[in-house]
């Protein structure tokens, strides 16, 4: 029987108390989803759609350190972002572009809702350890 471990980065802050920033179990690490959080204040960064996205995926990179694998582990993203935010998909592909340069993850992005507060994108992801 596998084993389940839940895992908090020490430097990025979390959404929620109750719900671990990342599980680890069978050879994966499985993250909940990230918002754009400031390390340094525990608040959503200022600027927008992009700022946001871009700290979503460094608060990732940071969290996947920390646990031992690394964004080269990614094998798939799911960006939930609030409909209408960015309806032609130019700033995200800019990002994963840039935090995976070559053998990009598979992705889904479904558009919703508004989060709670201003948050416009949250990131999940699945990698290997």
């Amino acid at each position: 029987m596998s084993t389940k471990t839940s895992f908090n980065a020490a430097s990025v802050p979390r959404l929620n108390n109750v719900i671990p920033q990342a599980v680890i179990a069978g050879g994966f690490i499985f993250l909940s989803g990230t918002a754009g959080m400031d390390p340094a204040t525990g608040k959503l960064i200022e600027g927008g759609f992009e700022e946001q996205a871009y700290q979503s995926f460094r608060n990732i990179r940071t969290i996947l350190e920390e646990a031992g694998s690394s964004m080269d582990k990614v094998v798939k993203t799911t960006l939930f972002m609030v409909a209408g935010a960015d309806p032609a998909f130019e700033v995200i592909n800019k990002v994963y572009t840039e935090f995976f340069p070559d053998n990009p993850p598979a992705r889904s992005a479904p558009q919703l809702m508004p989060f709670p507060g201003p948050i416009l994108i949250s990131v999940e992801c699945i990698a290997l350890v």
